[in-house]
């Protein structure tokens, strides 16, 4: 009974129905619990929600936890070790919330709000394609790791630059332009990733002539970890395709 149980919880494996039923149906107990944090009063609606949805995440965690021998497969250390788990200790922090345990001294930093916005990682153990595209950052990691070096290079040697060249406060406005060197980072962040939100503009020739060049190798930056992504997530799709009629013909 108890392997049944941890079989039907597991992310649906291909031709057991009442699994992917299963998944399914916590991804919009999911979605449902985050409603509330789109708007700002409380309705007595979001309040039947969230101990709906409260009490299916306390029945789904202790589901997994009277069946954590089966995915830990360390016999009676499991059932310790389980609560400790990573999954385990998102599962318990959304809870907590809707249990309503945690004071009006966390309701007034509104932790209890930041809290519910983690049962959105539980969308990854549920979602297929997302566990797609994790398994694919995996794979490409060494790649993407360089490209991410990169662009914390450029960004400081930029902001550097930027700092450096650029005149502190604007002689004709008097406003200050960068005032420390954060905001010669924040500045050369956005510009990198090609936002620019204009709040702070370089004011000299040069300031100006390294923002182009800033921007055009921003988007150079930004586009090497989007083709890497895009062509192994495509092929991450085309071995699950070629593995399910593999799976179709020995059947």
């Amino acid at each position: 009974m108890r392997k049944r149980i941890y079989e039907i919880i597991e992310r649906g494996r291909s031709g057991d129905i009442i699994s992917h039923i299963y998944d399914i149906l916590m991804l919009i107990v999911i979605t449902a619990s985050i409603i509330p944090l789109m708007f700002v009063e409380e309705r007595t609606e979001f309040i039947i929600i969230e101990r709906i949805t409260v009490s299916i995440f306390i029945l789904d965690y202790l589901l997994r936890w009277i069946t954590a021998d089966y995915r830990l497969r360390k016999k009676g250390l499991s059932f310790v070790i389980h609560p400790f788990t990573g999954w385990a200790i998102i599962d318990l922090l959304s809870i907590l919330p809707g249990l309503q345990i945690l004071g009006r001294g966390f309701k007034i930093l509104r932790i209890t709000r930041l809290l519910r916005i983690l049962r959105l990682f539980k969308f990854i153990r549920y979602s297929n394609k997302i566990q797609v595209l994790l398994r694919v950052i995996r794979k490409e990691q060494g790649v993407l790791l360089t490209v991410l070096g990169i662009a914390i290079f450029y960004v400081f040697l930029t902001a550097l630059i930027m700092f450096n060249v650029e005149p502190h406060v604007n002689a004709a406005t008097g406003a200050v332009t960068f005032e420390d060197f954060f905001d010669a980072l924040y500045w050369a962040t956005v510009t990198l990733t090609s936002v620019g939100y204009g709040d702070m503009v370089p004011v000299t020739d040069i300031g100006r002539f390294i923002s182009m060049l800033s921007a055009l190798f921003g988007v150079a930056i930004i586009a090497l970890p989007s083709g890497v992504i895009t062509a192994s997530y495509l092929e991450e799709l085309k071995g699950q395709k070629n593995n399910s009629k593999n799976d179709a013909t020995d059947a």
